[in-house]
């Protein structure tokens, strides 16, 4: 992935440093935009890097106390939009996992989509998606060395499936390869950093801020339910929408897919993935309730932005 335009006076130096120039971060964020893509960038480095920098940079001292303070301020927000983790009774974990995402009420893009996307808007909505469909299993699986017994075991079966079982082809970031080529996209590694803006980066980013940190591993357990239980619907209706716009068996793969992998998956994922994992750590029972609430809100967060660009005939893109 070759490193981003800079978004204001942090992300510039960040990618001035990693490009060869001096290391100064004595710099803050100017705003979302330069927020989110600093964090982005910060915590590319954990897993394909970028192009032309030293991998030596993902343990770089000074660049993990910038990472630290973005976090710092990252998991404040998150505070202000769902509240901290609060204690939980694990025996209920399954069942407050049902009601928080039976409870959620945000923005329909899936409908949108299905009923009402142009091809340019549904482009859109690929290319923002790419950001993580294209490492889709990733920010989860570094949570499976930080757990034992059933939980562990739950969490390589549905990520084995993310992975396709071991058969390239059927990988989930293969088959979203196909959608993109349907829509003529480039198939690159991270090729649409540059054009999401920062509600894209912001879910992203958190998936990265839970699962590159033992210290949250239940709330990205959590997010991973949280995702596993509100997806087979909303696929459904990608693949729709797409059939509707003329996609073929090749670009609705991805999604079809989703709709049976993500049923049986919901059921794993809340019971004996975060059910057990709540019974064996109690005190991280209201963690992984608290990922699941981030994850909704943030995504809601992302949705809305994209069908108010295109309720006014905005692009939802960076301009």
């Amino acid at each position: 992935m070759k490193l981003p335009a800079p978004r204001g006076s942090l992300s510039s130096a960040l990618v001035d440093a990693l490009a060869g120039g001096a290391a100064d971060f004595t710099a803050v964020p100017d705003d979302d935009e330069d927020f989110h893509l600093s964090l982005f960038i910060c915590y590319e480095l954990a897993y394909r890097g970028w192009d032309g920098v030293d991998d030596a940079w993902e343990w770089r001292l000074d660049l993990l106390r910038l990472r630290a303070e973005l976090e710092t301020r990252w998991q404040e927000r998150l505070h202000e939009l769902v509240g901290p983790p609060v204690a939980a009774d694990p025996e209920t974990v399954p069942a407050a996992l049902a009601a928080i995402v039976a409870a959620d009420d945000g923005p329909s893009l899936s409908g949108y989509l299905r009923g009402r996307a142009t091809h340019g808007q549904f482009r859109e909505f690929v290319m923002h998606r790419s950001v993580y469909h294209l490492r889709e299993a990733d920010p989860h699986t570094f949570a499976i060395p930080r757990l034992s017994g059933r939980a562990k075991a739950a969490l390589v079966e549905i990520q084995a499936d993310e992975y396709g079982g071991g058969v390239t082809a059927r990988m989930h970031q293969e088959l979203f390869k196909q959608t993109m080529a349907w829509f003529d996209l480039d198939l690159t590694y991270g090729a649409y950093v540059h054009a999401v803006p920062a509600s894209t980066l912001a879910v992203n980013n958190l998936m990265s801020f839970f699962g590159l940190h033992r210290a949250r591993r239940g709330a990205v357990l959590g997010h991973l339910a949280a995702y596993e239980m509100t997806s087979s619907l909303p696929n459904r209706s990608y693949g729709n929408g797409l059939r509707r716009l003329g996609g073929d068996a090749s670009a609705t793969a991805f999604y079809d897919e989703h709709v049976e992998a993500d049923a049986v998956h919901e059921q794993i994922a809340a019971h004996d993935m975060c059910g057990t994992f709540a019974q064996a750590e109690p005190e991280l029972a209201g963690q992984v309730l608290w990922g699941a609430r981030c994850a909704l809100a943030v995504d809601n967060l992302w949705a809305q932005a994209v069908l108010d660009a295109w309720a006014t005939g905005r692009s939802s893109l960076c301009e």
